[in-house]
């Protein structure tokens, strides 16, 4: 039997150098996105040694995006999307015009004429979709005014690239001096685009609305968690494959609006913890696959061409989407927030320089800066969100001026503490959280819900339940529940390492504060109880509990 198959080794030293190399970075104070990248490198064709499977690779990345963009998408709601719309629509074409005109400037200096530079620019305007997911969850912003925003502008260029990879064949003769177009050539493959793409949002909100919902609910009444992952895998993966092949938009954009459709339902916090796992993974083999694209060379074969790439993706995208994000009155911590977020490119930009080579529009030494601008940028991008965080603070941490305040600037004053005293603060409201306040109501024990899933909030108000929308680990979050005054937190979330970063926080704001935590392992027990936990409950051990006093009583009658 042959053991060394393509598939299988691509993965294996994909994910065995990322984590070396990972712990590497993590070790000398680097973010593990770099180590990533590196293993990437090390295992490319322009390194010596072993040499993986590119195509293998990029389709193995494609996976975790379509894992990553379901799980954005279970987290978001259309009602999120369609309230950041007024900033994200002008905002994304705007930033994608600058960039884009940057690039064909560069291009002109270059001698690649009009369509290579329009080609390198389009490129350059397009942000990653994993680094800018991974960088918003790391600090807990998915779900703020600053997270929506991003994921707003992203899915707005995602749609801009889906018509750019459209267009480009039926225009490439007019940008080659070639002729043979007309208007009616370029009007048509735009009103088809737009007609598959109305016709999938379409789809997924009158039939993908009820079919989607239903069909998890049936499997999670069967009781089988095998069967419940596996649904959760089939339609992520399903939606996104039927969106790219019938209505031909993004894996990612299909994965997302599948997520968003399911984020309606009560078992949308249980969908995202089954993909999470795979999800992280198939990510890492992101930046892996990113890592082979690179010749390290051109460093020495084009390094000032490669400096004014690099300037265009950090420089002139930030300073413009800063730009237009003050200008529409949000405050300086958005637009640092944004500008961050699109400061690197990935993957659209990889398809779109492969277009313009094959038809030889953009020469293979644009193709090459393109990626080199990648894995620098996306190098360098955790250290804008470093800077990003230290400025919040300093930003956050200095008084205000007196006066009136600017009637443009967009309020950031935490949320209105709740009223309540003498009441249990519940943290998730998912299958535990749902049990713990059923029983609280019955025994009339005043108490205020903490959950992020638009949904489940949506539900616990209509109940008149009172409830806070976000996610408890962020700053603000705890003072708004009135934590000082709270007789005690039961944290019923699944995740013991966010649980643990909740009840530091908690512990902190209220010494004397009862806490009780949830875990899984005798590990989560003593990390909970480490960070202040007074009690730690393991699902496991309680059930064995019950079930021996069951069977006693049974036996002794």
């Amino acid at each position: 039997m042959e053991h060394n198959t393509p598939l299988i080794s691509t993965v294996v030293v994909g994910l065995v150098l990322a984590f070396i190399l990972g712990v590497v970075a993590q070790r000398i104070r680097v973010s593990p996105l770099v180590g990533y990248l590196l293993a990437g490198v090390l295992m490319g064709p322009f390194t010596p040694g072993y040499v993986a499977d590119q195509k293998l690779a990029n389709e193995l990345a494609e996976i975790g995006i379509i894992l990553l963009m379901f799980g954005v998408g279970l987290h978001f709601s259309l009602k999120d999307l369609l309230s950041v719309k007024n900033i994200a629509i002008p905002g994304a074409v705007v930033q994608i015009a600058v960039a884009t005109l940057l690039g064909i400037g560069l291009g002109e200096a270059l001698g690649w004429g009009l369509g290579g530079g329009l080609v390198f620019g389009l490129a350059l305007s397009v942000a990653s979709t994993v680094v800018l997911l991974r960088a918003l969850q790391e600090r807990r912003l998915i779900d703020s005014e600053r997270g929506r925003i991003a994921v707003g502008w992203l899915i707005v260029e995602d749609l801009a690239m889906v018509l750019t990879l459209v267009l480009l064949p039926a225009i490439a003769p007019l940008l080659l001096g070639q002729g043979g177009g007309d208007l009616s050539a370029l009007a048509m493959p735009v009103l088809v685009t737009l007609g598959k793409v109305a016709g999938f949002v379409i789809f997924m909100l009158v039939v993908g609305r009820r079919v989607i919902p239903a069909m998890l609910h049936y499997v999670a009444h069967t009781g089988s968690r095998e069967l419940f992952r596996l649904a959760v895998f089939a339609i992520s993966l399903g939606v996104a494959f039927g969106a790219a092949i019938v209505f031909d938009v993004s894996f990612a954009l299909g994965a997302f609006f599948a997520g968003m459709i399911l984020s309606e339902s009560e078992l949308s916090q249980r969908a995202a913890n089954e993909t999470l796992p795979l999800r992280d993974a198939f990510a890492v083999l992101f930046f892996v696959s990113v890592g082979m694209l690179v010749d390290p060379s051109i460093i020495l074969r084009d390094p000032l061409p490669l400096l004014a790439t690099v300037f265009i993706i950090l420089v002139g995208k930030s300073v413009a989407a800063f730009g237009i994000v003050r200008l529409f009155g949000y405050p300086q911590s958005t637009a640092l927030t944004i500008s961050a977020s699109l400061a690197q490119i990935g993957e659209f930009s990889f398809i779109l320089v492969g277009l313009g080579v094959s038809l030889g529009l953009l020469p293979d030494r644009g193709r090459d800066l393109v990626l080199a601008g990648a894995i620098i940028s996306i190098m360098i991008n955790p250290l804008f969100f470093a800077i990003l965080d230290r400025m919040v603070e300093n930003e956050e941490a200095a008084p205000k001026p007196a006066g009136p305040p600017d009637p443009k600037v967009v309020s950031r004053d935490p949320p209105p503490v709740s009223e309540l005293v003498n009441h249990v603060i519940l943290v998730g409201h998912g299958r535990v959280g749902s049990v713990v306040s059923t029983a609280l109501r019955a025994a009339k024990m005043p108490f205020l819900v903490i959950e992020d899933t638009p949904g489940v909030v949506e539900r616990l108000r209509e109940n008149h339940v009172d409830v806070i929308t976000g996610n408890a680990a962020a700053p603000d979050m705890l003072q708004a529940a009135n934590i000082g005054h709270a007789s005690g937190l039961l944290v019923a979330i699944p995740d013991a390492f966010e649980g643990g970063q909740i009840v530091a926080k908690a512990r902190a704001l209220n010494p004397t504060l009862p806490i009780i935590a949830r875990a899984h392992s005798d590990e989560e027990v003593a990390h909970l109880k480490y960070h202040g936990a007074n009690v730690v409950i393991m699902g496991e051990q309680e059930i064995a509990k019950a079930m021996l006093l069951k069977i006693g009583a049974t036996m002794a009658v």
